[in-house]
């Protein structure tokens, strides 16, 4: 496709195998792919509710020097993918025509290896990966080209749809850790986490040999029991109080996965530390060191992602698939998502 179409294009739809490109000018180009060069993916042309996304046709892919190919079968789907739908990144996402395409998590299998390639992966290997979405390369598509760093082996013994649901939430989870930075036998309060990303901190924390206490409502205790909480308190109003009744002096730590922002920051002693996702950062006090967890900073991060794999193989780290649908029914995922309750990660399959 000429370079001229992504600098002028206002807007496209895909009708079977025709593109057809509205101009500023108003004269319309078309464009007729084959198979060979077309795939299908989900994204919106408009930012709105679960209903604006779509199976779209976008153009193939072809793995560069130092990239790997994926023919993606499942992209897990994640509450940052709302935020890309529903028009919160809409001033970020204008720089590129629609469609937007969603999705940070991947799973399939390598089908094309580009030069330079040293991380061992081989066309054949089944894979996951984590993917920041830029226009249309999110990872609600059935075929993506990634950094080699971004793509490792998947775990041992799972299916794709299990696969897609590990790299984003741990990494995310694994970076709060290492940004919190506490040592064994210390203390972690965690909110949130009967979701994905506080049930990886719970599990990794505990690797890590930190002593955990976490909220959740009473039909989720006993999965934080089984995901290795040791101690629960009951969820709602008051959470900082909560943990004062069993550390006087406040914990070591605290990873907000519940957005409580604000709320939770009494919990944490003088001088600890506290990370919470979607950028907030507390005001300055009581000498706690506030940390914004953006997990783009552990993007092609290889060995971390590597060694997460390693971890669900030897059981320490668990795989929660809440349900998966086929790409035409996307939008059924997200209002699962919105709605809440989930507890696992919603996934589509291609």
């Amino acid at each position: 496709m000429p370079k001229r179409f992504l600098s002028q294009t206002l807007t496209f739809t895909q009708r079977h195998r025709h593109l057809f490109v509205w101009r500023k000018d108003c004269s319309i180009d078309a464009y007729i792919f084959n198979s060979e060069n077309i795939m299908r993916a989900v994204g919106l042309m408009v930012h709105g509710g679960p209903e604006v996304l779509q199976v779209v046709d976008v153009p193939a892919v072809e793995a560069g020097p130092g990239q790997v190919r994926i023919r993606n079968y499942a992209a897990a789907v994640n509450p940052t993918d709302v935020v890309g739908r529903n028009g919160m990144r809409a001033e970020v996402q204008k720089k590129d025509p629609p469609p937007y395409v969603p999705g940070m998590d991947a799973a399939g299998i390598v089908d094309q290896i580009g030069e330079g390639v040293t991380t061992g992966i081989k066309v054949g290997d089944r894979v996951m990966a984590m993917v920041v979405p830029d226009g249309t390369h999110g990872a609600y598509r059935e075929q993506i080209v990634l950094d080699q760093r971004a793509v490792v082996r998947a775990p041992a013994g799972t299916s794709h749809i299990e696969a897609c649901t590990l790299p984003m939430n741990a990494l995310t989870a694994r970076l709060s850790l290492d940004l919190l930075g506490l040592e064994s036998g210390q203390t972690l309060a965690v909110t949130g986490g009967p979701g994905a990303y506080g049930g990886y901190v719970i599990q990794l924390a505990k690797a890590d040999g930190l002593v955990v206490i976490a909220d959740c409502a009473e039909s989720d205790r006993t999965l934080l029991q089984s995901l290795g909480a040791d101690i629960i308190v009951s969820r709602g109003d008051g959470f900082a109080a909560k943990i004062r009744e069993h550390f006087p002096d406040g914990v070591d730590g605290l990873a907000d996965g519940a957005l409580l922002n604000e709320l939770a920051i009494d919990a944490v002693k003088d001088g600890g530390c506290f990370t919470a996702i979607r950028g907030f950062k507390g005001e300055q006090q009581r000498d706690i060191k506030f940390t914004a967890t953006w997990v783009t900073r552990y993007d092609g991060a290889y060995e971390k992602l590597d060694l997460l794999r390693e971890q669900v193989e030897q059981g320490i780290l668990s795989l929660r698939v809440a349900d998966s649908v086929a790409a035409e029914d996307a939008s059924i995922a997200h209002e699962r998502l919105e709605r809440g309750g989930t507890r696992g990660r919603m996934v589509i399959a291609f």
